[in-house]
């Protein structure tokens, strides 16, 4: 078939086989909706990830947080207690902070009944400022 249209058998005008450029611009139209469709998923599905990293790195925290307090009776000063008491290897990083020094300590209230009792961190919560995919807060979790 030389010189002819491979799919319907014609000879074009100049005699030459190819596409048209309508063809291509079809082609690639098609290939730049499916990449960025690919791409946005591709992004919810790391935010997802990180989402669930941070819902177990707290879980995780707080539950050393009770052990600590069920062992020593008290909470811990800091979060570091809980690396130098054995709690933890080391603190986890915040996914969307990268960093294990963002993590923000809730202290627990002053008791009225015993001025003297100890201030301690009770929870720990995210410190990065972005807004999860549900529209809830990281910070708040």
């Amino acid at each position: 078939m030389t010189g002819t249209d491979i799919c319907t058998g014609r000879r074009r005008r100049d005699g030459r086989r190819g596409f048209t450029l309508i063809e291509l611009v079809v082609v690639v139209s098609l290939i730049v909706i499916l990449a960025g469709i690919g791409m946005a998923q591709y992004s919810n599905a790391v935010k997802r990830a990180q989402e669930a990293a941070l819902k177990e790195d707290l879980f995780r925290m707080r539950d050393v947080i009770d052990q600590y307090y069920a062992d020593k009776q008290r909470y811990p000063d800091t979060l570091e207690a809980l690396v130098t008491d054995g709690y933890l290897r080391q603190l986890p990083k915040d996914p969307f902070t990268g960093s294990a020094e963002t993590w923000v300590p809730v202290e627990t209230e002053p008791d009225p009944a015993n001025p003297s009792a100890e201030i301690g961190i009770q929870d720990v919560k995210s410190g990065s400022d972005k807004t999860a995919l549900d529209g809830s807060k990281y910070s708040e979790w």
